[in-house]
Order: structure tokens, then sequence, then C-alpha cells
């Protein structure tokens, strides 16, 4: 079970709305989704949770790129909206390497340990995405949820708790 809500900020407060996110294939049409919800280029989040595994906020303000933290990114690398959000920049990957080429493994059963099997280091394949946080930590430093309280929340209450640091508990609760 999947929620995602949008927080944009106003001049009077923060306004939240319910969106879906069928069409949404990249992160640039979320960013263009967010950018929708606040004509007036102000700053918007995108919470996205899937219930009680992982969540992710996206920041955008104006027309910067977008910034993201995702708080287990093996679990959301498992979902649909969880991997728009998991981008090569933010895994450390060069755009494209998807790990190993399948085409070039000997894959007939008959293969020996090298040894570094356990060893994964190389980058390649799901191994690769790692079960912590990723992203940008101080993404909610200025609305006044630091590093060390983002790490900290947990999948099953984050997005609330991110909420109400924000003063906008009673507007998302309206969109739940």
């Amino acid at each position: 079970m999947y929620f995602a809500a949008l927080l944009a900020r106003t001049e009077d407060g923060w306004e939240a709305s319910d969106t879906e996110l069928d069409d949404v294939e990249t992160l640039s049409d979320l960013a263009d989704l967010a950018r929708e919800a606040s004509p007036e280029d102000d700053t918007v989040l995108v919470l996205i949770e899937q219930e009680d595994a992982w969540f992710g906020v996206v920041r955008i303000d104006g027309e910067d790129d977008p910034r993201i933290y995702v708080s287990d990114a093996a679990a959301a690398a498992r979902s649909s909206y969880g991997e728009i959000l998991l981008t090569d920049e933010l895994l450390g990957r060069e755009p494209g390497d998807d790990g190993a080429d399948l085409d070039s493994l000997d894959l007939d059963g008959t293969e020996e340990p090298d040894g570094d099997s356990d060893d994964e280091e190389d980058g390649g394949g799901a191994e690769a995405v790692p079960h912590s946080p990723v992203g940008d930590t101080e993404i909610l430093d200025d609305l006044g949820v630091g590093e060390k309280e983002l790490k900290a929340l947990d999948a099953e209450d984050a997005l609330s708790a991110i909420a109400e640091a924000l003063g906008a508990s009673e507007v998302l609760e309206t969109v739940r």
C-alpha cells in the first residue's frame, strides 16, 4: 500500500494535496507534477511511503533540480515508485551502468567461485543498492527536520513526523 502527497508552501502556510502517481514514470515527471502544485515557484515536498517499508521525500524549489531522500534504498528499489526516486546519481552509479552485461557471462552452472564472490564492491546489479538511507540528508534542515532526526525516522510514522515538524499535520491528515 502506497501513500503519496504533495505539500506546497504558500504565504498562508502549507497546502496538501493527495496525488496519483500512476502516470509518473520518471523523476522529471514527478518534478513537473510538483511544480504544477505551486504556481509561485515556492517549495513543494513530495512525500511517498510504502507501508512500513520505506519513505521518500522529494523537494522541488522553483526550477532547481529535485533534491531526494529515500529511507531504505533496497526496499524502495523493489517498488515501482521507489525506482523513480533511485536515480543513478543518487546511487553513485554512472548513468546507464546496470551492472554486469548478462550476455558476457558464462552461466552454464559450471562456474567456480573466484573467492571474491562475497565482496560486493563490483557495483553490479541490485546488490549495489544499499539497505540504508540514500540522498540528501539535509533536505529538510531549513524546515526544522535535521539530518539526525530524518535518519532516525521510522517508515511507519515518518510522514506524520515530518508534517508535524513543518506545522502541516492537519493539512496532511486531510488528504490521507
